[in-house]
């Protein structure tokens, strides 16, 4: 009977409005009220990493975030009237205030509703001399919590960050009068040493309080919309009623802050629903609109794959309008999407030059292997799509020559979730869809696209199907090519054989003239030279996974090794694996954003390939913007090893781990291919396969697996 490989590989999101298409042309490429880019405004500093309103913050933010970047100050009141920058009016909330002060807690009305806590109107500033920042939100790392970070007044900000621009934000005015402490009066006192710039509030009688009572040049004046339901306490009219009269908010305010609902709204199942005409609305009005709520390591639609950038560009440059600006917890994204990679269109020209190579298609966004995975990383310009020809499972279950090609075809695909625990899904509108494929079909469909550089198919458990099943892959797959065309010249595509065996490697380039590529699977800190010149005798490039390039320690980069250097400088290209969108993929180095990611590896490390679950991630950073300048601005240069690490509380962090191995040519050499005999499958659920020496392996239980290609009788 004749083996055939099928192919068990998804179809991307739709993004709102293309989020690539190149702005409409105007003296401006901008669509914002002024024609200037948008403004990023740093909320509490960097606070999506540090202490919010921190020192660490703000500095930190100043360093990676685009020129003129805004920095944000939540202003609270202290019992004698000084201004501090702190996100809540409860000290509790992001401070070590409790431990300090275990029995100054509180009742308090706010807003209605009776609230307890340590309230910042019950201690001096005296008091919080020793008082240190911590996390306030409790999802993000507490790994810079305990290192002394000091409450900051305003005027410490002013004096000790000179932030370029300065934002205000008033929540709670009403209730620091009850208690008799005036915010309007604090602002215009502390006007006369400080330059503010912005001044926000939900409050629509705040502004007649401070309204043309500055020193110096008046601050412009930005009405906050809260929840669409919440009433504005003035008027007594719902915020979402207040945006059908903007003219009127025209009249005290210059702007308006509003969260992303407002424009881009969501449906219950977190997929983006048509955009309303706020933007155009406010702009028609005269009023420049802000948007809140931006942050890479919390929940956003689906349509955008996990990746905070795409998010940015649909507010920014989605061809039919641009925000006028976004507060952020991450400004480094702000700044990248901004003036990185808006306005290119995907046939802007590559800064940068590295293959992307796909993990089962796009595999992020539809069900691995399937035809849509395919058709989607196409589409999202990747450069080489692979099929893994392997059979492997951690549980027992259907052995794939057990089942008919037709059964095959019956099976429902599904996406894979690798961070199910964190509660972090992948499209689950698309969860099941698309079809399983044969090797032929997904040769064939390389072969028509007209962008594809080439396919890899990975080759695994070959020994075991030779031994075993009496199965020859390395025929299998050389038969289907050759019947394909890809053996006859008449096929451009370039085709390249992955594995981890050496002596599979060895076997195709004795019967073929295909590129090889090794696969390392162990992380390593280190390679010999008798293994490079090792491998250099059956392949053509080498795959690493990326904790060889920089390792980690308790979620931080603590170095980089000089793998990738040694591997290049011995002419052999270095893939490395696995990239993927979710933030909680990546060490803290990364500031939960993929790009950030890409980037050091890419423009820190010299990689020459990125493998990926999200090829769009990978193809658009080739088009940044940013690369082909003389400087790389600093929210595009690759990050330091170790930088973040030293930032951290050192009791916070784990013990230290052994380091990694070596590389060396016994993990190289392998015993050659035994030659197949033709058996019976074995109706036994285990099998160790047999590997003479050479990289560690496991014992596994084969099933048919929806999210690799299998092999059939």
């Amino acid at each position: 009977m004749r083996a055939s490989t099928v192919l068990l590989c998804g179809v991307v999101l739709i993004q709102v409005f293309a989020a690539q298409i190149d702005a409409k042309s105007s003296r401006s490429p901008w669509q914002t009220l002024s024609g200037d880019a948008p403004l990023v405004i740093a909320r509490g500093g960097f606070s999506g990493l540090f202490p919010d309103s921190s020192s660490v913050a703000y500095k930190f933010a100043k360093q990676t975030s685009v020129a003129g970047t805004v920095l944000w100050c939540d202003v609270q009141l202290t019992k004698d009237g000084h201004g501090i920058c702190f996100p809540d009016l409860k000290l509790n909330n992001a401070s070590n205030i409790g431990d300090l002060f275990p029995n100054r807690q509180n009742f308090y009305p706010v807003n209605g509703v009776t609230s307890q806590g340590w309230f910042t109107i019950d201690f001096s500033l005296r008091d919080l001399k020793n008082a240190s920042l911590i996390r306030g939100i409790f999802s993000r790392s507490e790994k810079f919590d305990g290192n002394g970070y000091s409450i900051l007044t305003v005027q410490d900000v002013s004096m000790q960050i000179k932030p370029e621009s300065f934002w205000l934000n008033i929540q709670h005015d009403a209730f620091y009068a009850q208690h008799n402490l005036s915010i309007s009066s604090f602002l215009i006192s502390a006007s006369r040493t400080v330059s503010i710039d912005y001044i926000s509030s939900p409050k629509l009688n705040f502004f007649s309080k401070v309204k043309g009572r500055f020193w110096r040049n008046e601050p412009s004046f930005v009405f906050q919309f809260l929840g669409k339901e919440e009433f504005e306490p003035t008027t007594k009219r719902t915020y979402g009623s207040i945006l059908s009269n903007l003219t009127y908010v025209k009249t005290f305010a210059s702007g308006i802050l509003v969260p992303k609902s407002y424009i881009l709204p969501l449906d219950d199942k977190q997929y983006l629903l048509p955009p309303t005409f706020l933007v155009q609305d406010a702009h028609k009005a005269g009023l420049q609109l802000y948007v809140s709520g931006f942050a890479n390591d919390v929940d956003i639609a689906y349509n955008y794959s996990f990746d905070p950038v795409s998010e940015y560009l649909s507010f920014v440059d989605n061809g039919y309008f641009s925000v006028d600006g976004v507060l952020s917890d991450f400004p480094i994204t702000a700044s990248a999407s901004i003036d990185c990679f808006s306005h290119i269109g995907r046939n802007a020209r590559k800064q940068m030059d590295f293959l992307v190579i796909t993990k089962n298609g796009a595999s992020g966004d539809y069900p691995g292997c399937t035809d849509l995975a395919y058709e989607k990383a196409i589409e999202d310009g990747a450069d080489v799509i692979d099929c893994s020809v392997k059979m492997s499972s951690d549980d027992p279950g259907i052995y794939t020559f057990n089942l008919t090609w037709p059964e095959i075809q019956s099976l429902t695909p599904a996406i894979m979730n690798p961070y199910r625990s964190y509660n972090m899904f992948r499209n689950p509108n698309e969860k099941n869809s698309g079809r399983i494929i044969s090797l032929s079909e997904f040769l064939h469909l390389a072969n028509k696209s007209t962008s594809i550089y080439g396919v890899l198919i990975s080759v695994e458990y070959v020994v075991y199907l030779r031994e075993k099943q009496g199965l020859d892959v390395v025929k299998a797959v050389l038969d289907t090519l050759t019947e394909t065309g890809y053996s006859n010249g008449t096929s451009t595509t370039k085709v390249m054989i992955q594995s981890t065996h050496s002596s599979v490697l060895v076997d195709f380039k004795k019967k073929s003239k295909y590129e090889t590529v090794y696969k390392v699977e162990e992380t390593i800190r280190d390679i010999s030279d008798s293994a490079i010149e090792d491998i250099k005798k059956f392949a053509n490039a080498v795959v690493i996974g990326k904790s060889s390039v920089f390792p980690d320690v308790g979620s931080f980069v603590t170095g980089q090794t000089n793998v990738v250097e040694r591997l290049r400088k011995s002419k052999l290209p270095v893939y490395v694996e696995l990239f993927q969108n979710e933030f909680v993929s990546q060490p803290y180095d990364f500031c939960s954003d993929a790009t950030v990611e890409i980037n050091t590896y890419i423009t820190g490390a010299g990689i020459n390939g990125t493998i990926t679950e999200f090829p769009l991630t990978a193809s658009r950073y080739k088009r940044n913007q940013c690369l082909g300048r003389k400087e790389t601005p600093s929210y595009m240069s690759p990050i330091k090893p170790g930088i973040l690490l030293s930032l951290a509380n050192p009791r916070s962090l784990p013990p230290a781990e052994a380091p990694y191995p070596v590389f060396t040519e016994d993990d190289v050499t392998e015993s050659p291919q035994p030659p197949g005999t033709e058996k019976s499958p074995s109706s036994s659920t285990n099998a160790q396969t047999h590997r003479p020496s050479g990289q560690t392996r496991l014992t596994l239980s084969l099933r048919l697996s929806v999210f690799a290609s299998l092999l059939l009788l």
